[in-house]
């Protein structure tokens, strides 16, 4: 036996932390990136030479399969556990509140978080981890400096919250150079993307972070507002491929064998109907509303969701109601008008690691969402949309990873977005056992 597996052996057996032979890893989530836009730039129009020289020196994916439902916080929280929601239990971007007792409130806190994280891996092997704006991430003991993404109205007291709820001092010790300063972790523009481009790297020359996430959301606001694909995409891409290489320059100076990883989300199709499914559950006698006020004051089940929907019930096991749903159901999916694609039940729910709340799920036709503007079906809200059932090819998220020790072999192919935690864990040497996927290379 060498010398080295021998400390690496001995160091397992006793515990110790092996991520001093480990290269750093800057995991950057670019929201709403489709693969293609970048593999096939030329193509479609779009200018991206960092990612493009990421794709030519590194390994990339041409879509990556990801979790029910197909919005940001599910699937944000799943590349770092390497789980499904059924079991990291980050369902969707709201909680379910069909009385609204919550007032709107997002998955937002790490407590939330069901199985082990990238974060608590590198914390636990003693290594030093750093966020700035990542879904659910508040309150995270295994970040030692975070900025979390966190919002509640969108005012200037939003901007207290973010700076109560991030690591004590960091936030002055970084947002000078930032120009919005903390207010850009609830922005959706690409102004704040710049802004947290730049705080990720104050960070790296302050605290050189063994492992960091970033989370650039104004892709995917401009696809929502204007759509995929369009010259507006194409300029707020062209933006973020700046920002990613400033970050990477930058961070690279106080860690030359930085590992980068970019990812996204899920991807986006165009949208231009929408149908008011919380309406037709209100006319079956489902969802009882308050005439006055608007506001649901009972319910048996409910909707969640946009281009597709989980259906809780308040009793799972009541077979009345349960029938009662599948019958109207059945009945909406029957007008074609109405958009809807699949009704699925708990074995195709549990296949795709969608949430055991759900006792049917509704997708909708790509082109249609779930909306309330209207009663029945009307012209859609926005322009672009995901949420969509995963095995939708438009529904398809990216991967592009570069930098010492990552194989220089191009495309992949089409990955598991559950493979992409495991990946990331291998290159910085921790454990992610809870992993259901498995390292790419």
């Amino acid at each position: 036996m060498t010398l080295k597996l021998s400390l690496f052996v001995l160091a397992a057996l006793l515990g110790a932390p092996m991520m001093a032979h480990a290269a750093p890893v800057l995991m950057i989530s670019i929201d709403g990136l489709r693969p293609l836009d970048v593999v096939e730039a030329d193509q479609r129009g779009f200018q991206a030479p960092t990612l493009r020289k990421l794709m030519g020196e590194g390994v990339y994916s041409t879509g990556v399969r990801n979790a029910l439902p197909t919005v940001t916080y599910p699937n944000h929280t799943t590349l770092i556990t390497g789980v499904w929601p059924a079991r990291h239990g980050i369902a969707n971007n709201t909680t379910f509140d069909p009385e609204r007792t919550e007032m709107g409130g997002w998955y937002w806190y790490a407590s939330d978080i069901k199985t082990p994280t990238l974060w608590d891996a590198v914390h636990k092997a003693g290594g030093t981890t750093a966020s700035v704006g990542w879904p659910v991430s508040v309150g995270s003991a295994s970040i030692d400096d975070n900025i979390p993404e966190y919002w509640r109205a969108h005012t200037p007291n939003d901007e207290k919250l973010v700076h109560a709820l991030s690591t004590p001092g960091l936030p002055e010790a970084v947002q000078s150079n930032a120009d919005m300063g903390i207010a850009a972790v609830y922005t959706t523009t690409p102004e704040g993307d710049v802004a947290k481009g730049r705080m990720a790297a104050e960070i790296y020359a302050l605290k050189r972070p063994r492992f960091m996430t970033l989370h650039l959301s104004s892709l995917d606001s401009c696809e929502h507002e204007y759509g995929p694909g369009g010259p507006e995409a194409k300029a707020v891409l062209k933006r973020l491929d700046t920002v990613v290489g400033d970050l990477v320059t930058a961070a690279r100076k106080v860690e030359p064998d930085l590992v980068v990883v970019v990812v996204s989300d899920h991807g986006f199709a165009a949208v231009d109907h929408e149908m008011n499914l919380l309406g037709a559950f209100a006319d079956a006698g489902l969802i009882t509303v308050d005439p006055a006020t608007h506001k649901v004051t009972a319910w048996e089940a409910a909707p969640w969701g946009s281009a597709s929907a989980a259906i809780v019930l308040k009793d799972p096991s009541d077979q009345a109601v349960k029938s009662k749903v599948k019958a109207l159901l059945d009945r909406l999916k029957s007008d074609p008008s109405n958009g809807i694609d699949r009704i699925i039940g708990a074995d195709e729910i549990a296949r795709l690691g969608g949430s055991p709340m759900a006792t049917y799920w509704v997708d909708f036709k790509i082109g249609y969402m779930m909306g309330g503007s209207a009663a029945g079906v009307s012209p859609a809200s926005e322009r672009g949309a995901h949420g969509w059932l995963p095995d939708h090819p438009e529904m398809r998220a990216s991967f592009f990873a570069e930098g010492p020790g990552i194989p220089r072999t191009g495309s992949i192919g089409e990955i598991d977005q559950r493979d992409i935690a495991p990946t990331v864990a291998k290159i910085l040497h921790v454990a992610l056992p809870s992993a259901d996927g498995r390292p790419l290379f």
